[in-house]
């Protein structure tokens, strides 16, 4: 029924309003997403929990603590909550909420639809927010498009729960094999260098698949924006292609160096490789001339910026300026920092302070650096972030 809306009142519904599961109408073994709807009134909790019960599997629950009771011990795929009931509001409920699961997507209800208790709902970490009482159609479709999302985030933490996984393997296999020959060293050095944009063509691919279906109702908007996203995922699939390619050829045959930008190296880097985080500041020369590899560039740059934002930086500048024949790239972060001692075993490699890290990633950058001719310092201390110099010989003619 367009335009019909949910049943609001306080008296009790007829009985045929109490059943929240009818008989299966799908075949198959698929699971039907788990849906809690949260409302102290009886009328209105019935009614939405009637309406999403043919597609979804529902329950209910009358007051905050008892849906967060619920939440710890089974994962749920939507929450319908209402802002205003007793005890501990919506508002409040939403911020516990987030602490027993991240990933449940949370659609607010509220019968007074101000602009001020919308921004509540969604700075507390609502993913949508209705009027009460909702259309029934739009109801639906927002259930049915949180449940999708809400199952698209699960999937992609468990791969990076996975990826971490495999990190901590590796790292551990370094300690106990240690010391390696060249050739085993080269490929932690991949595995390390591969699992950034791995993470990105992950990501992306995953909104691909959700700017598809959009796609199929003919919608050039988002049609444009899944072509940017799919050059997104080419860039960083050459990087891979590129990095998988030097560990066959068994990294002994040196790279093809060329005329190219260094600021447009970094500014891929940014962007492919970082989802373009603000966090990340480019300054300085336009442009800055240089011969090199593009992908070892990137790998330096990526091994830079993934350090500090591991550190807690929340702000990266990075500044390339002209200097005689040279450029002179800073990058200074306002991350933990390291003591004299810490910095000079990461410099060496296969030292690091984070549960998930191999140690490699300055003496890689520092091995790269050498062969393009250029030189890195840097300074840190505890508290007071790191700076990075790097020079490159500028190109010639």
């Amino acid at each position: 029924m367009p335009g019909a809306k949910i049943y609001a009142g306080r008296a009790r519904p007829s009985p045929k309003f109490m059943v929240t599961e009818p008989p299966e109408l799908k075949t198959g073994t698929e699971e039907k997403p788990r849906v809690l709807v949260v409302d102290d009134e009886y009328g209105p909790r019935e009614s939405i929990a009637f309406t999403l019960a043919t597609e979804f599997h529902v329950e209910t629950a009358e007051r905050a603590a008892e849906a967060l009771a619920r939440l710890k011990a089974t994962p749920y795929a939507v929450v319908v909550m209402d802002i205003r009931m007793p005890e501990m509001d919506g508002i409040r409920a939403l911020e516990e909420l987030r602490k027993i699961d991240p990933h449940v997507s949370v659609i607010m209800l509220t019968g007074y639809g101000t602009l001020h208790t919308a921004q509540q709902a969604m700075v507390g970490g609502a993913n949508q927010y209705l009027r009460k009482p909702p259309d029934i159609a739009e109801l639906v479709e927002a259930v049915r498009k949180q449940a999708a999302a809400a199952r698209l985030r699960r999937q992609q933490a468990e791969m990076v729960r996975r990826t971490e996984e495999m990190n901590r393997a590796l790292k551990g296999e370094i300690e106990q094999n240690e010391p390696h020959i060249w050739q085993g060293r080269a490929s932690v050095e991949l595995v390390h260098d591969l699992n950034n944009p791995l993470t990105v063509v992950i990501g992306y691919a995953a909104l691909l698949a959700e700017e598809a279906r959009a796609v199929a109702a003919q919608d050039p908007g988002r049609g444009r924006k899944m072509q940017e996203y799919a050059a997104l995922v080419e860039k960083a699939a050459e990087y891979c292609h590129h990095l998988s390619e030097n560990w066959r050829q068994g990294a002994r045959k040196p790279a093809e160096y060329q005329r190219l930008d260094l600021v447009r190296v970094v500014n891929d880097v940014k962007q492919v490789i970082f989802f373009g985080n603000l966090a990340i500041r480019v300054g300085g020369a336009p442009t800055a001339p240089i011969r090199g590899s593009a992908f070892e560039l990137m790998r330096i740059f990526q091994n830079l910026f993934k350090n500090a934002l591991e550190a807690g930086a929340q702000q990266l500048d990075l500044e390339i300026v002209p200097q005689d024949a040279a450029y002179v790239v800073t990058l200074r972060d306002n991350g933990a920092g390291m003591t004299p001692d810490a910095l000079k075993r990461a410099l060496r490699g296969g030292f690091t302070s984070k549960a998930t890290g191999t140690g490699l990633g300055l003496n890689i950058c520092r091995h790269l650096l050498g062969a393009h001719g250029a030189s890195m310092e840097i300074e840190s201390a505890p508290g007071r972030g790191t700076t990075v110099r790097m020079i490159f010989p500028a190109a010639r003619g």
